[in-house]
C-alpha cells in the first residue's frame, strides 16, 4: 500500500454524487429508448440490465495493459512495463503508485524547501540544500533475508540507495548464516515430522539443516565471549573514573553499554563476507536496528552464554534514542517497510517523533479487519502521526 492518491480516485472523489443517488433508476423506460423498440423483453430486466448509465468523469484514466508491440528500446523496456502498471489495475496500480513513493523520497532535496529566518544558516546556500536529501528508512522481516530477496536487499545496501534499517533476529542471523552454509529449495507441504526426525528445519518452501544454526553458534558464541570482556573493561575503567570524580553525579563520565545496533555492526565487521547485508551495513556506516534481537538464534546463544557467564548486558534504551533522534533530526524522512509487526511498528513510531513520515511504502498481506498494525492502512497511520498529512 502506497501513501498516494491515484489520479483516477482524485478524479472520481471530485465528482462524488449524493449518497442516496443511484446510476439505475427504477422507472419505466422512456418512449424513445433504444430498449423500449424491443417489446419482447421484460421493461424491469430491460430497465435493470440495460439501463443508461452516467458518463465517467472527465479526465478518468482508461484500464489498460502494457504494449509489448510499441514498447521502447530494450534499456528502457522495464522502466515502461513498471509506468503501464499504473492503469494495469489491482495491485499492478498500487505497485506502481509505490515505486511513485520511493522515487519522490529518492528525488527530495532541502533546495525544495525555501530558506526562512530562524532556520540553520549553515543550510542557507543552494548547493548545500541541493545536497541534503530525505532519510529513508528500510525495515523488513527476516522472510526477506531467508529468500532470495536478501541479494536484492545487499544491492540496496552496498550502493547507500537506503540509510538505516530495521529488522527481526533472523533478519539479522539468517543473512550471517548464509555466510557460511546455503538455505536449500524445498516444498510447503512436506511432511513437518519427517523433518524433525532428519534435523531439516523448514521456512515455507525453504529449508534449513540445523548444521547451519550449529556453524552460527560455533561462530558467534566466541565473539559473544569477546564482547563481554570489551563490556567488562569498559565498565573497570568507568568505574575508576567514578571513583576520583569529586563533582556531582551531573557530571559522571558516559558509561560504555552494548546496544543491539551495536552488536549487529560489530556482527558485520566481523564476518568480513561480501555476500553479507551486515557486512555492508558495518562497511558503509548504515546502522542496523533490531530491538527483539534476542528472539531467535542469537538469544540462544546469549541464554546459553548466560549460564556460562551471566553479566552481559543489551541496552535497548539507548537504541530507541538512537532511532528517535535520526528521524527528529531529518529534514525529510521515506519509510519503505517489507512485512509488519515489530519492523512495520518500530519505523513508523520512530517517524511519529518527528510527526510523521513524509514518504511512506507499505508490502505486505496483513488484513485491516483484526485490528493488528500489521494490516493498519496508510490512512490508519495518518490519524497517528505515523505519516504526514
Amino acid at each position: 500500500m502506497a501513501e498516494s492518491n491515484s489520479d483516477a480516485r482524485t478524479v472520481l472523489d471530485e465528482h462524488k454524487a449524493d449518497e442516496k443517488q443511484t446510476v439505475l433508476e427504477e422507472k419505466p423506460l422512456s418512449a424513445n429508448s433504444t430498449v423500449s423498440a424491443k417489446p419482447h423483453i421484460p421493461s424491469v430486466s430491460a430497465s435493470a440490465v440495460l439501463g443508461e448509465s452516467a458518463s465517467m468523469p472527465e479526465g478518468t484514466p482508461e484500464c489498460q495493459g502494457h504494449n509489448f508491440s510499441t514498447s521502447k528500446a530494450e534499456s528502457d523496456l522495464l522502466d515502461s512495463i513498471m509506468n503501464s502498471f499504473r492503469n494495469t489495475g489491482f495491485q499492478a496500480t498500487n505497485l506502481a503508485l509505490a515505486v511513485e513513493q520511493i522515487q519522490k523520497m529518492r528525488d527530495w532535496r532541502l533546495s525544495s524547501v525555501p530558506w526562512k529566518e530562524g532556520d540553520d544558516p549553515s543550510l542557507k546556500p543552494m548547493d548545500i540544500r541541493e545536497r541534503v536529501r530525505a532519510r529513508i528508512f528500510f525495515a523488513y522481516t527476516s522472510n526477506q533475508i531467508s529468500s532470495g530477496q536478501r541479494e536484492i536487499i545487499r544491492f540496496l545496501v552496498e550502493h547507500k540507495m537506503v540509510d538505516l534499517i530495521v529488522t527481526t533476529a533472523g533478519g539479522i542471523e539468517e543473512d550471517l548464516m548464509k555466510c557460511f552454509q546455503p538455505t536449500f529449495m524445498g516444498d510447503f507441504k512436506l511432511n513437518g515430522r519427517e523433518l524433525r526426525k532428519k534435523g531439516i528445519n523448514r521456512i515455507g518452501n525453504l529449508l534449513v539443516p540445523n548444521k547451519n544454526y550449529c556453524q552460527f553458534e560455533d561462530w558467534v558464541s566466541p565473539l559473544i565471549e569477546k564482547m563481554h570482556d570489551e563490556q567488562d573493561k569498559e565498565w573497570m575503567e568507568w568505574a575508576k573514573k567514578v571513583a576520583s570524580e569529586t563533582d556531582s553525579n551531573e557530571n559522571l563520565p558516559p558509561k560504555f553499554q552494548w546496544t543491539p545496533s551495536k552488536v549487529i555492526e560489530r556482527l558485520g565487521r566481523e564476518i568480513d563476507n561480501e555476500e553479507s547485508v551486515l557486512y555492508w551495513a558495518a562497511k558503509n556506516d548504515i546502522p542496523v536496528f533490531c530491538p527483539a534481537l534476542t528472539d531467535g538464534s542469537v538469544g540462544d546463544m546469549l541464554y546459553f552464554h548466560s549460564y556460562k557467564r551471566p553479566g552481559f548486558c543489551l541496552d535497548i534504551a539507548e537504541d530507541i534514542r538512537r532511532i528517535n533522534d535520526l528521524a527528529v533530526k531529518s529534514h525529510a524522512t521515506g519509510q519503505i517497510i517489507l512485512g509488519g509487526g515489530l519492523v512495520k511498528h518500530h519505523t513508523c513510531n520512530a517517524n511519529l517523533m518527528r510527526n510523521g513520515a513524509d514518504y511512506s511504502v507499505y508490502v505486505n498481506t496483513g488484513q485491516e479487519f483484526d485490528g493488528s498494525d500489521s494490516g493498519a492502512s496508510p490512512e490508519e497511520a495518518l490519524s497517528w502521526g505515523k505519516i504526514r498529512i
